[in-house]
């Protein structure tokens, strides 16, 4: 017997209810963290919150999916009145965009995240810390040397974490944060690797939102001199004090083959090997050493020998130099541009990155010397971007998705474990890929999670989850009804079959969230 759509809309929001069910009602006090000294943890919703009404995904609602984290309630109406032209170019000069409260959220809620590499390691006897003593809940945190805290690593792990969610909920910079999570995939580092656990976070910091929406080849330099890097590619064991040592080639391999001209660029293992060799004498200080989480270049450790990589020669005696002149030679090869394209394509049209498409943005890239911008807006500009067909086409990761979740209903949260925990369990939580190539981008990855997003639709369309909250009903008054919701959260007009089950369901939110227009962007 064939099913209809609605027959599976309908199925569906049954299977979200009953999936849900084990979470049981709100609790009392259960949102008890809603609020930081007095402030919202969401923008007020202010000005027209006219929902859209086309039929179909017009080029507003097209947009906001794949240029941000999901659209919030009143986007829509903010966008169609500046225009999409506008808000592309608004969204790529993020310094420019206000985002004080969730600048202001950030810095009151996150101390690591400002502090240098040297004052994040614990210190021994951190449990007997006399601070500790006295407030026994620095033991969950570390402990605190003069303004600075040394902290744990799980600390730092969920400091992290926290910080990436509640930014992608609340920056109005919503191009940036989808291009530091991109930036983080394509520069993956897993810090539970050594030292990378205390060092990760200034590399957030200091690397992949330093240079998001600025020059891949300063990017790429300062993931080559990293220390989080160093330690987790092991480019601080790369040394030759003797002939007969052999470099590490850890590194140098995933800088070709990952970072710059991609599997098929064109590098053979001749060229890891001599890019391993220019690369030699760079170290980080570890926590045993003062100084810990210094960069240096030990000029003893380094093969002054000539090298030549991709066919270019590197004269002897260029010592630390040897580093640059290799990123430069990267950079410019036409396969690193080829393969940045592809996987900006990827990210931002489809799975399988139209051949057009690729190119004009790789002739971006090559001709502003990989200015991220400029090459961002030539695939925006595309027709390929742009295609009618390919809107509402790319299946949203499961970061994606929660944070679209988020978004879409105005929800107020604090980011803890409760939320956090569904993220682990669709397995795309930041920073937990153990692998250097980043959490993948096709759908074929992510598709067996369904049921797990139904579970997460189901406890945040009834308040479920501790430390988050939805306004339902208010919601549902300011934007004129169910309709209104329904347009809101689709990015259209609901149709036929969705508006059914919405009325059918019992639970018409967590249906919307978890139907299938809704997976897509």
């Amino acid at each position: 017997m064939s099913v209809t759509r609605r027959e599976f809309l309908v199925a569906g929001a049954g299977a979200v209810v009953a999936a849900g069910s084990g979470c049981g009602p709100v609790k009392e006090g259960a949102v008890e963290a809603r609020r930081w000294l007095g402030k919202p943890t969401v923008p007020p919703l202010v000005g027209a919150l006219t929902p859209p009404s086309a039929t179909e995904l017009d080029e507003v609602s097209h947009v906001l999916n794949r240029l941000t984290f999901g659209a919030r309630p009143g986007d829509h109406a903010r966008v169609s009145a500046m225009g999409v032209e506008a808000f592309i170019e608004e969204q790529l000069a993020p310094k420019k965009l206000e985002d004080g409260m969730c600048e202001r959220v950030i810095r009151h809620e996150f101390d690591s995240l400002a502090d240098p590499e040297g004052a994040l390691w614990p210190r021994k006897g951190e449990a007997s810390d006399p601070l500790q003593v006295l407030f026994p809940a620095m033991k969950d945190k570390g402990a605190r040397v003069g303004n600075l805290y040394e902290y744990k690593d799980k600390v730092l792990l969920d400091d992290l974490t926290r910080a990436t969610v509640l930014r992608a909920v609340l920056s109005e910079r919503q191009l940036y944060e989808v291009m530091v999570q991109f930036w983080t995939d394509h520069f993956n580092i897993d810090p539970s690797k050594a030292e990378a656990k205390w060092l990760k976070a200034a590399d957030d910091r200091d690397v992949i939102r330093a240079h998001a929406l600025g020059n891949f080849r300063e990017m790429l330099r300062a993931s080559a001199v990293s220390p989080a890097m160093l330690w987790y590619l092991d480019g601080r064991a790369n040394r030759r004090v003797k002939p007969e040592d052999k470099p590490n080639e850890n590194y140098a391999r995933e800088l070709l083959e990952l970072h710059t001209l991609g599997v098929h660029g064109g590098y053979t293992q001749q060229d890891v090997m001599e890019v391993a060799r220019c690369l030699t004498g760079w170290t980080v200080r570890d926590k045993k050493k003062f100084f810990k989480g210094r960069v240096e270049f030990r000029a003893w450790e380094h093969d002054n020998e000539a090298k030549r990589v991709l066919g270019v020669e590197i004269p002897a005696g260029l010592g630390a130099r040897d580093l640059d002149r290799v990123l430069e030679i990267v950079v410019a090869h036409p396969s690193t541009a080829k393969h940045v394209a592809e996987k900006l394509c990827r990210r931002f049209i489809a799975d399988d990155p139209p051949e057009a498409a690729v190119a004009v943005t790789a002739a971006a890239f090559e001709r502003s010397g990989g200015d991220v911008p400029t090459t961002l807006r030539a695939l925006f500009a595309t027709e390929e971007f742009w295609k009618p067909e390919g809107r509402g086409g790319k299946f949203k990761r499961p970061f994606h998705f929660v944070v679209s979740a988020l978004r879409a209903t105005n929800a107020e949260t604090d980011a803890t474990k409760p939320l956090v925990d569904y993220l682990v369990r669709l397995g795309h939580a930041p920073f937990r890929y153990a692998t250097p190539d980043g959490y993948p981008e096709a759908a074929s990855h992510w598709q067996s999670s369904l049921l797990w997003r139904w579970n997460f639709a189901s406890a945040l369309a009834g308040n479920g989850i501790k430390g988050t909250r939805v306004e339902g009903e208010e919601l549902r008054a300011r934007l004129g009804g169910d309709e209104g919701l329904m347009a809101t959260v689709l990015g259209r007009r609901a149709r036929e079959a969705e508006r059914g089950a919405y009325h059918e369901s019992g639970s018409g939110l967590a249906l919307m969230l978890a139907s299938p227009a809704f997976q897509y962007s």
